[in-house]
């Protein structure tokens, strides 16, 4: 009985250490990539391999940026909280976290097709690679949403095996909406940034005006989320949905208060869950009800 509350209680710290819920930003895109690619549900074979090679590569990604960020976090008062600084895990034992998720990455992207098991090094690359970008650009934000945007991409190769031009639309989206509430999220962090030298771009260019570039990228977002309409003959319960969107954009953007972490966590990231699964759900509404 012990040693089952133990095994349960490492899960739990895992699934916390790599903030499982924020999949809901990633996943629901993957599954419209999905469902386009195939004109229809795909097969289970591809629904459930596509879909384990996208949680093992978020959540290696994910503990890999804890360790790399470890240090930083020790000293950051809103950080400081998290699993390693607190040694609630071992740095060891989050990287053996990190090479298990990426292995099960390669072995789900070898059960796709080829194309993915040829890129899944790469997509490793890629996502890693992110938690070092802090240090040395201001654009960290950008390629976070770079890496994440390989989520849709990559769903459509599991697919079709092929190169198209809609799963990078959509991919570009999810750049430029991760993107901009990050860069709403890294406002909790101007000094501390500053201090430590590492790059944002509220650290960069002030509160003001990193609020209006992230206002910026959600603009351009939206406008490529119209932009669908005619590309793939959607109608209007998809445009009710991207205006249910637009609404809890505007909501986000309204109500930043770089003080209160509570609205922060708000606007970062609990708006956004709900953002993802409205597009989700008019998407596929409009699809298979309308098409």
């Amino acid at each position: 009985m012990e040693q089952a509350r133990k095994i349960t209680n490492k899960i739990k710290l895992y699934g916390e250490l790599v903030m499982f819920s924020h999949t809901l930003f990633s996943l629901p895109f993957a599954i419209i990539a999905m469902v386009w690619a195939a004109e229809g549900w795909p097969s289970w074979h591809v629904m459930l391999w596509g879909l384990i090679a996208l949680i093992g590569a978020r959540n290696g990604a994910n503990a890999f940026n804890r360790v790399v960020d470890r240090v930083f976090d020790e000293k950051n008062p809103r950080t400081a909280h998290r699993h390693l600084p607190r040694r609630l895990l071992e740095s060891k034992e989050v990287l053996l976290f990190v090479v298990i998720n990426y292995g099960i990455f390669i072995l789900a992207s070898s059960m796709l097709n080829m194309l993915c098991l040829i890129l899944s090094p790469v997509a490793i690359f890629l996502i890693s690679s992110y938690s070092y970008t802090k240090r040395f650009t201001y654009l960290s934000h950008l390629y976070l949403g770079f890496t994440i945007a390989s989520a849709p991409i990559g769903a459509w190769f599991a697919v079709t095996g092929e190169f198209a031009f809609t799963p990078f639309i959509l991919g570009t989206i999810v750049m430029l909406w991760i993107a901009g509430f990050d860069i709403i999220y890294g406002s909790q962090d101007i000094e501390f940034d500053k201090n430590h030298g590492l790059w944002s771009i509220p650290s960069a260019f002030g509160l003001k005006n990193g609020l209006r570039i992230a206002a910026g990228l959600h603009f351009i977002m939206v406008l490529l989320l119209i932009a669908l309409i005619p590309i793939r003959h959607l109608s209007w319960i998809y445009i009710i949905g991207i205006v249910i969107a637009i609404i809890l954009l505007m909501t986000e953007h309204k109500i930043i208060k770089p003080s209160n972490r509570k609205v922060m966590n708000v606007a970062s990231y609990n708006l956004n869950q709900v953002i993802s699964m409205v597009i989700l759900f008019s998407t596929l509404a409009d699809y298979f009800l309308l098409s």
